[in-house]
């Protein structure tokens, strides 16, 4: 289970990565953060997001038309 959990569901890119970074901002080192989105080039940006950041993808599953992404956040 994910420390929080951010919807963003219904947002196009680049809006679910831009709130995903502001979320994980807030966050504090080693949290986990789940984010549910329906744009199917999430998948790809939530990769690319990850090594450029430094972040750990823990997960990647989809269920339907719902991506969802575990992210922990970097030292």
């Amino acid at each position: 289970m994910a420390d929080q959990t951010l919807d963003v569901k219904g947002l196009n890119c680049p809006l679910p990565i831009l709130r995903a970074r502001k979320a994980l901002k807030d966050m504090a080192p080693g949290a986990t953060l789940e984010v549910l989105a329906t744009d199917p080039g999430a998948v790809k940006d939530f990769a690319a997001f990850c090594r450029a950041t430094g972040n750990e993808l823990v997960a990647s599953n989809v269920a339907g038309n719902v991506y969802s992404f575990v992210i922990k956040r970097a030292a």
